[in-house]
């Protein structure tokens, strides 16, 4: 699936609005390397809002990102994510932070999978997946953190056009209660799942979803102008 993806990297649609020759990427760290990153700033959605806005105008970029295969303690915040065996840190998608209402687009043709209102504290919140086929190879992309209202407009099985607007980012209210920004992660085999499929994995369960989960960027394709 990687080497497929890389092939046709050229066809692929932008996420979301990014102009390589004028916008600006920091790479955002929500590691335990991220010492300017405290658990009481994670935990408050206002605070965190702050701190990711601040990071922002700082640097003069228009988005964060990164997060890709980032273990991150700072989850002990929301039950989501724990398990009485072992709690779940491993980050599986990529997160691109930016501002509520920034619109999301198709980066190729396919139909909706499913969708959903994953309404807990940390959660996605509105959730989209579509589902796509290049050659006999299908995959899926889950969209998370968007805005509500952007659910009613679909329905499953319904087909979407590569550079439509899928979604937008959601306020927090709506998006589990983060502050603005859209997970995006690619999905093989979605393991009967609809509405939600793990963004998050135990350290114990990394190969698994990891080779269910490749690198959100042979999409994305922004990795390389963030700093």
């Amino acid at each position: 699936m990687i080497e497929l993806l890389e092939k046709n990297q050229h066809n692929f649609h932008t996420v979301v609005p990014f102009n390589k020759a004028s916008d600006k990427l920091l790479l955002m760290n929500l590691s335990q390397a991220n010492t300017t990153l405290s658990e009481s700033i994670f935990e408050d959605t206002e605070k965190f809002s702050t701190y990711i806005n601040t990071q922002l105008k700082d640097a003069g970029c228009k988005y964060g990102i990164g997060g890709y295969n980032e273990f991150r303690p700072l989850y002990g915040g929301s039950k989501v994510f724990d398990d009485q065996q072992e709690p779940r840190r491993l980050h599986l998608g990529i997160d691109i932070w930016g501002a509520a209402g920034t619109p999301v687009y198709v980066p190729m043709g396919g139909m909706v999978h499913s969708f959903a209102f994953n309404d807990q504290e940390g959660d996605y919140g509105a959730t989209i997946i579509l589902k796509h086929q290049l050659k006999s190879s299908v995959f899926h992309t889950l969209y998370g953190h968007l805005s509500l209202a952007d659910l009613k407009q679909w329905r499953e099985g319904q087909f979407v056009s590569q550079g439509q607007v899928l979604a937008h980012f959601g306020e927090p209210a709506e998006n589990g209660n983060w502050p603005p920004h859209l997970h995006f992660q690619i999905i093989i085999d979605m393991e009967l799942k609809k509405g939600d499929y793990p963004g998050v994995c135990k350290q114990s369960e990394k190969e698994k979803y990891l080779n269910n989960c490749p690198n959100p960027d042979l999409i994305l394709q922004m990795m390389q102008y963030a700093k």
